[in-house]
């Protein structure tokens, strides 16, 4: 089955909601002059909660060739959670997207595999597709191996999940997430398949065909051809590289520059 490649660019805290406009507006035009095929990769881009609208307002008016997502999602609907952000909120503003479990969130809000889980069953009934985050610790990888922790990470976030919905798993190796350092296409490549066959343990031969694994973790253009060579990568989570618009735009056409 063939896979579109998803190219995911992940903002974090950065760009106010003015530059966001300015960012979108080149992206679009940098792609358009460069006769950019909307049919080969799809394109999503998680800014900041408050860029949302204002990126939503763009994608529909100048009906630019991008997919909305946020970066992260309340386990709640609805109720007195200060600070939170409902995945109803998200649906209403048309996003597809959510990340779920990124290390960040993991490591600085102390996030646990059971509420990664929590929030791949809020993202789901509020019609969004997880970007399901895995990934390991230099230490961990050394400890464990390669793919253990990866492996664990995604059954738990995978409970419950029924084998006809729209997931994507991303793995973004800790170790080589704005350290400069990058994880061997082959390493990837390791994990991806590991991670692969998760899905079908859990939702299926089916699902395991269709859903997109990811690679995230220092991509940059020069890169990124390299990783989605491998059979079992489809794509890639792009952190700071995503908010620098050439850069950004040479990712996304790394299929115009080299076979694959």
């Amino acid at each position: 089955m063939a896979r579109t490649p998803l190219i995911a660019g992940n903002w974090k805290m950065n760009l106010d909601h003015l530059q966001a406009v300015a960012f979108v507006q080149k992206l679009h035009w940098t792609l358009k002059d460069a006769a950019h095929d909307e049919n080969s990769v799809e394109v999503a881009l998680f800014p900041p909660f408050t860029n949302l609208r204002t990126v939503q307002i763009l994608i529909d008016a100048d009906k630019v060739p991008f997919v909305l997502g946020a970066q992260d999602l309340s386990t709640h609907d609805s109720g007195a959670y200060t600070g939170e952000v409902s995945g109803v909120f998200l649906d209403k503003l048309a996003c597809r997207y959510v990340i779920v479990g990124h290390s960040e969130r993991r490591d600085y809000h102390h996030e646990t595999d059971a509420i990664v889980a929590e929030k791949v069953q809020a993202a789901l009934r509020n019609h969004l597709v997880p970007v399901i985050c895995v990934g390991e610790t230099l230490e961990q990888r050394e400890e464990s191996g390669p793919t253990a922790v990866s492996v664990a990470q995604l059954q738990v976030a995978l409970e419950g999940v029924p084998a006809d919905a729209d997931v994507v798993v991303a793995y973004e190796p800790v170790w080589a997430i704005g350290t400069g350092q990058v994880a061997s296409p082959e390493q990837a490549q390791e994990v991806c398949a590991a991670l692969r066959a998760v899905v079908a343990e859990k939702l299926g031969d089916d699902a395991a065909a269709r859903t997109r694994i990811l690679y995230g973790g220092s991509v940059k253009s020069g890169n990124v051809a390299s990783f989605l060579r491998e059979p079992d990568v489809d794509g890639a989570l792009v952190g700071g590289a995503s908010i620098v618009v050439d850069e950004f735009a040479a990712i996304i056409r790394y299929q115009k520059h080299v076979g694959v």
